[in-house]
């Protein structure tokens, strides 16, 4: 079948505060978009998975995705309220709806959301593929967010996904 759509994942208002920032932010949304415009212009789906919890409240100012983003009514959006996508959400029956067997990931935070759902989907037998540069998270306590990025997409890299 070999249909493939993009899946955006987190890239919210709320998910980075002024003293936690996305790393590189800016840089990855500009290529989300490019993305996002590949997939518009191929008719391929485009599914934007947004963060529920005690902090980003459902449709408040936090929730909202990041204005930036080339979002439209007419792509897919799907709320969760766990670091797995697929956990008590309709994203599967979307998928399966859609005919989707391949999905090609971006999003935040990379050792949360992005992590789980990417091994999720794996372990579901999606294809799964990622642009370099277009997933992100803030420092930790205990590694700056350009390391976090670096390996978690060493362990990703041919093992669950395949970088293009």
């Amino acid at each position: 079948m070999n249909r493939r759509a993009l899946l955006v994942i987190d890239l919210q208002v709320g998910v980075e505060s002024n003293e936690k920032k996305l790393y590189r932010l800016d840089e990855v949304i500009k290529k989300v978009n490019e993305q996002i415009n590949d997939f518009r212009q191929s008719n391929r789906p485009i599914i934007f998975v947004q963060h529920e919890d005690e902090e980003l409240v459902a449709e408040s100012e936090l929730w909202q995705l990041f204005p930036e983003l080339n979002a439209t009514k007419e792509d897919y959006y799907i709320g969760k309220t766990h670091a797995n996508s697929f956990y008590k959400t309709g994203l599967s029956e979307l998928l399966e709806e859609l005919g989707i067997d391949e999905l090609e990931i971006c999003g935040a935070q990379t050792e949360y959301c992005v992590d789980t759902t990417i091994r999720m989907a794996h372990g579901l037998g999606y294809r799964l593929f990622m642009r370099p540069g277009t997933a992100t998270t803030v420092d930790n306590n205990r590694l700056e967010a350009s390391e976090i990025i670096k390996h978690h997409e060493a362990i990703w890299d041919n093992r669950f996904l395949t970088f293009i």
